[in-house]
């Protein structure tokens, strides 16, 4: 699997010191997420230790986030990772300092292999994810390969917060850091590197990659305040020599004797209290594999190791990875049977460290279950995947790749554990030791990890229908809250692409990847209900699909079979000539007899509705396959085409006659995605968006005269890494753009000046009654511009249901990115409104947002904050 509804994020990456950004956005642009609520694994789940309700979570390939107690939400930390360094939305570790709750890390990097250009990186924050200092290391880190739900790999010694440790892949050992992550340099006493792959027979260097140091682990019984930390337990991926511990603070390593053999340990917990170091072990390195498992406690007074898990070997056809011990209490050690997949997931709990153990569902007669829990995913309906599956499997599951699980330190009854799908979480679990039902819900708003592959806003009916990995798409009726249900008859695993007929938008087809089923589907009411079309022989996986102006026919280019067409809807296909295997395909939005292809340089055209194709005599377009190109709307022959490569043509080209000539834009130094929107106010022609590279700039650009000019419109605190795969804007609303990422779902932009789009939820004008109190603290600046935080606090006794804050700026500073609120601003007067998700503030809690602004040389705090009518206290 891949894998927050927001208005901005965090500001940019900083390698040193903060810097402004490198271009500022000509145009500001309120930010969010087209709501899906997860989609993607979830290997880590971090509490701090001394500060309650501050906790954060991984992703494999979407970036960190931290937990919002007032909103119950997750808020995303790493939008501001760039196209270069896209590997960094990868996050293999995060480390929360519970001896200074403000500063978090981050191990960042996706890929050990090649397919990630970059080395990895330890990501440092001294304000708790809102900004970031980068140190490049000399290797590659792997957030999305195989072992990716062991560890924590990287952790702060809780005695001297000045020491981290980081356990590295493919044989690079075992690192420090003795300045807060600064500078690391590699342990050279520590004896193993590790040697499990998990296919050592795998050439791409995915699957047969040394595993390597997998946890570290501190004993914070053993130091004190700013001494080192003696004690320091560490896991490696070796089957027969797994855990390592130093007593002199990592100046020499011993393998801990007694120790099991034969598995890999994927946690280490450490309960001081009752001197006992908790492991979960598996056969494997997961996520997705794991045939047989054990759990073992070792008694660190006396070097004992006792065999505590719940279950036989013999009985086991999973391994052990979630592992957490109830702080409160810490005699109370759950644990997961993370690979059991069918017919679900397990959880496992002890209240007397181990001795003995009951589970969160029994058979009672075969196929009968018995549940511990209810689950109401009323918030994600679709985690039921429409599924209605014969007992004992159950919808919704109990989850799968359960690897991330952790009871909140400072309240037993909260747990929380990451699935390949969604967090989920309970707030009564200890009723599990009352044999009362305890009720598991989601807790993944605004924690947002889809890989998006295609996007199409159709001029009526649903503003949004998207193709998605792992979770096969949606459509969204309305962005701001959750669709009901993923596409279903038939349910791709991935849907690689979608098209509508243009002037028939009921009309839509869909094209995606499938173990064993078809790899079609067509909707005649805009994508709410589908229905399966018939394969060609050979097909393989989805490709892309296009349908016909009126949507009277279809074309196809699936994998493992050449271009197809067909009249209706695909009951039967023909091949097409003249036309590669492999082509992208597409459709003119004017007239229903016209397709066209690319492939390998070449451009083709069809008149005759698929059946033959003829190539272009254009050249100079990009060489390779990694193009995309669309027709214009209400014009026949009007194509627009981005793509390429760095070592030959790259960039967006234009066409008005079909295809036969294509003219290089000269100021678009290279481009990714195109797409069309509203054309601007007083235009005629769509406005145009691409991810592109223009004036030396990466970003999301909008034109509005046809490409002769370029407004960018995103900044370098809203990147999210890789966006090549789709671009479209909203025919019905100026200035909106969908964008396409790889790991942070659909996220969508509208220009503030327009109060940030039409979307029905937004309050016009919220006044809450009640008085408040406002913290304006400049936590960043540079010389033209600077950084600020804003919180403020509900002190009346009524909930606020949406807020609108008030100020005035004295010193002609102008907002250039807010986040956690939408923004408007008129000359030095700021109004900044609620986001749809954090507009309720309870009697005494706390709502908070940021911004990154301009200014001149002068930068006066605002004195005077108006909520509703009234004037806030200032603290």
């Amino acid at each position: 699997m891949a894998a927050g509804l927001l208005a901005g994020g965090p500001p940019a990456l900083a390698a040193g010191a903060p810097e402004p950004a490198t271009t500022l956005a000509a145009d500001t642009y309120t930010w969010r997420n087209a709501r899906i609520d997860g989609g993607g694994f979830v290997p880590g789940i971090v509490f701090n230790r001394s500060e309650k309700d501050l906790a954060y979570a991984r992703t494999d390939i979407g970036g960190a986030y931290r937990w919002q107690e007032p909103t119950k939400s997750w808020t995303p930390l790493l939008d501001s990772v760039g196209w270069d360094h896209w590997g960094h939305t990868g996050v293999v570790s995060l480390a929360s300092d519970s001896a200074d709750p403000d500063r978090v890390y981050a191990a960042v990097g996706t890929y050990t292999n090649d397919w990630d250009p970059t080395n990895g990186a330890v990501l440092r924050s001294t304000d708790r994810g809102a900004s970031w200092k980068k140190a490049d290391l000399p290797f590659k880190l792997g957030g999305n390969m195989p072992g990716r739900g062991m560890g924590e790999r990287l952790a702060v010694d809780p005695n001297r917060n000045s020491v981290l440790y980081l356990g590295a892949p493919s044989g690079n050992g075992l690192w420090r850091s003795t300045d807060a992550g600064a500078n690391w340099s590699k342990v050279t006493s520590f004896p193993n590197p590790g040697n499990y792959a998990q296919d050592p027979s795998d050439t791409s260097g995915y699957a047969s990659d040394n595993q390597g140091v997998v946890w570290v682990t501190f004993d914070e019984s053993t130091g004190g305040a700013g001494t080192a930390t003696k004690t320091v337990y560490v896991g490696v991926a070796d089957k027969e020599n797994a855990v390592y511990r130093s007593t002199d603070a990592g100046a020499t390593w011993q393998r801990i004797a007694g120790q099991p053999t034969g598995h890999l340990a994927h946690k280490g917990v450490l309960d001081a209290e009752n001197g006992y170091l908790y492991l979960a072990y598996s056969d494997t390195g997961g996520p997705y594999d794991g045939g047989k498992g054990r759990l073992y406690r070792y008694a660190t007074a006396t070097g004992a190791w006792t065999d505590i898990s719940p279950v036989a070997e013999a009985d086991t056809y999973y391994g052990f990875s979630g592992l957490t011990v109830d702080r409160q209490n810490p005699g109370t050690v759950m644990a997961t049977a993370y690979s059991s997949w069918w017919p679900d997931t397990q959880i496992f709990r002890s209240t007397d460290s181990g001795g003995t153990w009951t589970q969160a569902w029994s058979y009672t007669s075969y196929p009968n279950r018995e549940n511990r829990y209810t689950m109401d995913v009323s918030s994600s309906p679709w985690l039921t995947w429409g599924a209605n599956p014969s007992p004992p499997e159950q919808t919704p599951k109990l989850g799968w790749m359960t690897e991330a699980l952790e009871i909140d330190p400072f309240d037993s009854d909260r747990m929380m554990y990451g699935t390949g799908a969604t967090v989920y979480g309970t707030e009564n679990l200890t009723n599990w030791d009352d044999d009362t039902s305890f009720t598991i819900t989601p807790m993944v708003r605004g924690l947002e990890e889809t890989a998006v592959n295609d996007l199409i806003s159709p001029p009526s009916g649903a503003p949004l229908i998207s193709a998605l990995g792992d979770v096969g798409g949606f459509r969204h009726t309305d962005l701001t809250k959750v669709p009901p249900m993923m596409f279903t008859q038939p349910n791709f695993t991935s849907t690689t692409s979608l098209d509508f007929a243009e002037t028939d938008p009921d009309t839509v087809v869909r094209a995606g990847n499938l173990d064993s089923g078809p790899h079609i589907a067509f909707s005649t009411d805009n994508g709410a209900h589908w229905f399966a079309g018939t394969d060609p022989s050979g097909v393989s996986g989805g490709g892309t699909v296009a349908a016909a102006a009126d949507g009277s026919r279809f074309v196809w280019s699936p994998q493992g079979a050449g271009v197809h067409h067909t009249t209706g809807f695909g009951t039967s296909w023909s091949a097409s000539s003249g036309i590669p295997a492999g082509a992208v395909v597409e459709s003119d939005r004017v007239d229903p007899k016209t397709f066209y292809g690319f492939k390998s340089g070449k451009f083709y055209v069809s008149t005759d509705g698929g059946a033959t194709f003829t190539a272009s005599a254009a050249t100079g377009l990009p060489a390779g396959d990694s193009v995309r190109f669309k027709a214009l709307p209400g014009a026949k022959g009007d194509i627009w085409l981005a793509g390429g490569a760095s070592d030959g043509p790259y960039g967006l080209w234009h066409s008005t006659d079909s295809g036969a000539t294509f003219t290089k834009l000269p100021n678009v130094d290279e481009a990714d995605t195109v797409g069309f929107g509203k054309a601007a106010p007083g235009a005629s022609y769509q406005t145009l968006f691409t991810s592109a590279e223009i004036d030396g700039v990466r970003g999301v650009f909008r034109s509005t005269d046809r490409g002769a000019t370029w407004t960018r419109v995103n900044d370098d605190a809203h990147q999210w890494g890789w966006t090549g795969a789709a671009i479209t804007g909203d025919p019905r609303v100026y200035g909106r753009v969908y964008v396409a990422t790889n790991g942070r779902g659909v996220v969508y932009g509208d220009p503030s000046d327009t109060g940030g789009g039409t979307d029905p939820e937004e309050p016009e004008e919220p006044g809450p009654s009640g008085v408040c109190e406002v913290t304006y603290k400049v936590t960043n600046q540079w010389t033209d511009g600077f950084q600020a935080d804003v919180r403020l606090t509900n002190t009346g006794s009524a909930a606020w249901n949406g807020w609108s804050l008030n100020w005035s700026f004295a010193n002609g500073q102008k907002i250039s990115q807010l986040w956690n609120g939408s923004p408007t601003q008129s000359g030095g007067a700021v109004t900044v409104r609620n986001t749809d998700w954090n507009g309720t503030v309870a009697a005494g809690s706390s709502v908070a947002f940021g911004f990154t602004a301009t200014r001149s040389a002068a930068n006066s705090a605002p004195t005077v904050f108006q909520l509703g009518g009234r004037t806030c206290a200032v603290r």
